[in-house]
């Protein structure tokens, strides 16, 4: 497993480097060559890597989200907030409803099916979008009017929108009592319990680091250590209360810069340098999970429904963004910032098939062509917009 994770450093780097070069996003080339040396390629990777990737993945995930909790300022939240509020959940409705009603003429599925298919395409990507919001802060582009901030805070709460729904459709399908009015409850119960955790934790980590008077490696290891621990509650708890750990990854990020800024900025800068190490593992490991062959299965209609939708996600998107007080370009920013897929997609994708839905294949197939043509799409699109629409503060 050792010499696996050599390779993964040493081919990111490079693939990074080579992307860099030629004006391309770093993460795009980790992501292929994910999909080169994993299991459904060229099998390098060992399988022993491959059994922990999940928990691997979700390291890097934590040290990405506690970077973006700490570059969360109170004034610019409380700019953007309703308008992040909106951000969350409409476009990836647009986008449900449209694959729901478009999959049946187009993959032959049934209205369900494709309502489930909607569910998991609907959901943006964090592993994606979050590190490319950190990088506009770290350059300050669109940060005068909260831009980055309020597409970070509003891609974590589409994930735990989009999750609900999906299980939701998924207990319909099984024909039991899905108990859908408690479903959907859990919505605002996993925001409000997933801020309120994060706010506990980063407030005791606060109160620690104000009386022990930690060096910051140190600091950044026990925040490290209480984010990860968050992921586990929210594993443990899920039979009895929804929590996004997600959310509250941010916001113990979020409370420490509120309590203490000079502690919050050294603790960011070490996780900068962690992040260096955790981004290629993070996306040369999502790249592993994505089998080419599957997503060729999907074919032109899989394609053509996935386009559909994100013309319907791009427009539920620039609603969302009414009366936000940006201009135009801002807002068609947004709108390709909120293009990319990956995580959920790569998480949930082949779970209707496990349960045996009847267009389980079909649905796995499409969710997997999902990644491989808006990833890429996303982190180009955002890379060069970001640059060509935001205004430098």
């Amino acid at each position: 497993m050792a010499v696996s994770i050599a390779l993964i450093v040493l081919l990111g780097l490079l693939s990074d480097y080579a992307f860099t070069k030629i004006k391309l996003p770093g993460l795009l080339g980790m992501l292929i060559i994910g999909v080169v040396v994993g299991p459904h390629l060229f099998d390098i990777l060992k399988p022993e890597l491959l059994k922990v990737s999940a928990d691997l993945r979700m390291v890097a995930l934590v040290v990405i989200l506690l970077r973006a909790g700490l570059e969360l300022r109170r004034d610019t939240l409380n700019r953007v907030g309703g308008t992040a509020l909106i951000m969350s959940f409409l476009p990836a409705v647009f986008e449900g409803v449209v694959i729901a009603f478009l999959a049946p003429p187009l993959l032959g599925l049934t209205f369900l099916e494709g309502a489930i298919l909607g569910s998991i395409i609907a959901a943006v990507s964090p592993a994606v979008v979050v590190p490319l919001m950190i990088k506009l802060i770290d350059d300050k582009r669109g940060t005068a009017k909260g831009i980055p901030t309020m597409i970070l805070g509003a891609s974590s709460v589409d994930d735990v929108f989009v999750i609900v729904i999906f299980t939701i459709l998924l207990g319909m399908n099984a024909g039991g009592d899905s108990a859908i009015f408690t479903k959907l409850l859990e919505i605002p119960e996993s925001i409000i319990l997933g801020i309120g955790v994060g706010t506990v934790a980063g407030y005791g980590l606060y109160r620690v680091f104000e009386k022990y008077k930690l060096r910051a490696t140190k600091m950044t290891l026990v925040v490290m250590a209480t984010a990860i621990i968050l992921t586990w509650l929210e594993e443990s708890l899920k039979n009895v209360v929804a929590v996004s750990a997600l959310l509250g990854v941010m916001t113990v990020g979020f409370v420490i810069l509120e309590k203490v800024e000079v502690r919050a900025h050294k603790i960011s800068q070490k996780l900068a340098k962690l992040w260096i190490f955790a981004e290629i593992l993070l996306f040369v490991l999502v790249g592993a999970q994505v089998d080419v062959s599957v997503a060729w299965n999907a074919g032109l209609s899989g394609g053509a429904l996935i386009f559909a939708g994100l013309i319907a996600r791009s427009f539920g998107t620039y609603m969302s963004l009414f009366g936000s007080g940006l201009n135009v370009k801002e807002k068609f920013f947004c709108v390709v910032a909120y293009i990319p897929k990956a995580t959920v997609q790569a998480a949930i994708g082949a779970v209707p098939l496990e349960m045996g839905v009847p267009g389980g294949e079909v649905i796995l197939a499409v969710a997997v062509l999902s990644i491989l043509l808006t990833a890429p799409l996303g982190a180009i699109g955002i890379t060069i917009t970001g640059k060509r629409w935001l205004e430098k503060e």
